[in-house]
């Protein structure tokens, strides 16, 4: 009941304006971030762009082929991977562990990768409440702040999925990283990028269910 309490809180932070899009950028910087971790193994990160509305963007280059396919599966998978780490690491009780990781991502990012004023802006600021967080909050505050942004990722690595889904079928051609796959593959389309996409969220959801990570209460 905790678990889903959390994430029924996460849903409605995230749909509440303005608030919940700069919530939901925490999304988007771990999404980006997958991009750009695995572009660095076989090319290299040009910059980050995280905007209000919760979109981003990373440019990459990349010395094979191989190297930008990766990169373009990279953002939607590493998000929903994030979401299923992070209740792992709450349900090993790692609240340090996880906050180090958190912060680490802003730290990374601030510092290389994001260069647009309102990814600046963010960055500093929610960084900057985290780190206060993490001094000066009491322990119990500190975990439910930890229960709620893990929440938000999986909400968010959700219904990104989702909704790349619908524009690999409504707008194949304006689909995001489904269309961009779809160039790099050629015969595979961007809808079955979007299925993918899709089905590997659910499918880090449900396995999470099945092990008991959203276990919560103990």
């Amino acid at each position: 009941m905790k678990f889903f309490l959390f994430v029924s809180l996460a849903v409605i932070l995230v749909n509440i304006p303005i608030l919940g899009n700069y919530v939901g950028v925490i999304n988007t910087l771990i999404h980006e971030s997958g991009h750009a971790l695995i572009a660095l193994i076989g090319g290299d990160v040009q910059k980050i762009g995280l905007f209000v509305n919760t979109e981003g963007v990373t440019y990459t280059t990349h010395t094979s082929w191989f190297g930008g396919f990766f990169t373009g599966i990279a953002g939607y998978v590493f998000s929903s991977f994030f979401a299923f780490i992070c209740f792992w690491l709450i349900g090993k009780r790692k609240y340090k562990l996880l906050m180090f990781i958190l912060l680490g991502f802003i730290f990374m990012n601030l510092v290389f990768w994001v260069r647009n004023f309102y990814g600046i802006f963010w960055l500093i600021t929610f960084g900057a409440g985290f780190l206060l967080m993490v001094w000066k909050a009491p322990q119990n505050f500190n975990q439910s702040v930890l229960l709620l942004i893990a929440a938000v990722l999986l909400v968010e690595s959700l219904t990104s999925s989702f909704e790349i889904l619908l524009l690999s079928f409504i707008q194949p051609a304006s689909a995001g990283d489904a269309t961009g796959l779809a160039h790099s593959t050629i015969f595979i389309p961007a809808q079955v990028w979007g299925i993918f996409f899709m089905l590997q969220s659910l499918w880090f959801c449900w396995f999470g269910l099945k092990k008991g990570i959203f276990r919560l209460e103990r």
